[in-house]
């Protein structure tokens, strides 16, 4: 069972978004990632691994760790604008690790999640069309591409997810925070998408904070920093029933602790272990039951 649980360093607070909070360096990430008996990483943002493919396989070699694959960004709406160079180019370091699967994340072009994009149907087009592009692009090197649904992107709301259900061919990464954010309930995700979830990344909410985030009353960043992810089994994203619809479901993917973080000094960057630690026993306990 172990095998199938997994990390990112998003739970560590290193993220791609600029003036985030305090960006742990990678030693001690991986290192603790390795204490929690985490026998997986996804790579996390640019910079936190070396760019080069086969740098970035020593890395967490040496580690001790298996590649997943990893968090994605991307514009992929525009029709001006090829991704697939950026797209194989990132294959590369997937095929020297042994990395498996590639998260796409559809954002705007904007820095940061707290914009919002109303694409038009020339946009759609696009969007769909390169989605599927990326699937094959990632099929011929052994990497299977998913679309990750993600709140501030061009695909977070159920509406967005269905129409890319019905327009591509691409899986799905099922984000039990963001799916929440985004006005979704993710065991209703699991009930109408189980044939397209190819990837879990697990997260518990606070509600209570969420619904501030999403009525514009506070940021993101804002939301992360109050609390609004707890530590696995104490919010109010009922993950263990999330866990067992997929396993019902007959998933045999990655269950992942991809949780965001905001780390400013050290006490929050013990917090953040300890909610590691906590998370990771309850994945453990949800995945066996």
């Amino acid at each position: 069972m172990n095998a199938r649980i997994a990390s990112a360093p998003i739970s560590w607070g290193v993220i791609e978004v600029p003036d985030w909070g305090v960006q742990l360096d990678r030693e001690r990430v991986l290192s603790e990632m390795v204490g929690l008996g985490i026998a997986a990483t996804e790579f996390g943002p640019e910079g936190f691994l070396p760019d080069a493919p086969a740098e970035r396989a020593a890395a967490l070699a040496e580690a001790g760790l298996q590649a997943v694959g990893g968090f994605f960004p991307v514009v992929l709406h525009r029709a001006d604008e090829d991704p697939l160079p950026v797209i194989e180019r990132e294959l590369e370091a997937y095929a020297a690790a042994g990395a498996g699967t590639m998260v796409l994340s559809a954002v705007t072009g904007e820095e940061g999640y707290d914009g919002a994009a109303e694409l038009s149907d020339e946009e759609w087009a696009a969007l769909l069309a390169n989605l599927d592009r990326a699937l094959d692009a990632a099929a011929a090197v052994g990497v299977v591409a998913t679309l990750h649904p993600h709140l501030g992107t061009v695909v977070e709301t159920p509406e967005a997810v269905a129409r890319v259900v019905e327009g591509s061919r691409i899986g799905l990464c099922l984000d039990t925070g963001h799916y929440t954010l985004g006005g979704g309930d993710p065991v209703d995700f699991v009930t109408r998408h189980a044939d397209r979830i190819v990837h879990a990344h697990l997260k518990d909410v606070s509600l209570d904070v969420a619904g501030r985030v999403r009525a514009g009353e506070i940021d993101y960043r804002e939301g992360v920093r109050q609390g609004m992810y707890r530590a696995l089994g104490s919010g109010d994203a009922r993950i263990g029933e999330i866990v067992a619809a997929l396993r019902g479901a007959g998933y045999d993917g990655w269950y992942v602790l991809e949780q965001d973080t905001v780390v400013e000094n050290d006490d929050d960057a013990v917090r953040a272990l300890d909610n590691a630690r906590r998370s990771v026993e309850f994945i453990r306990q949800a995945v066996a039951a």
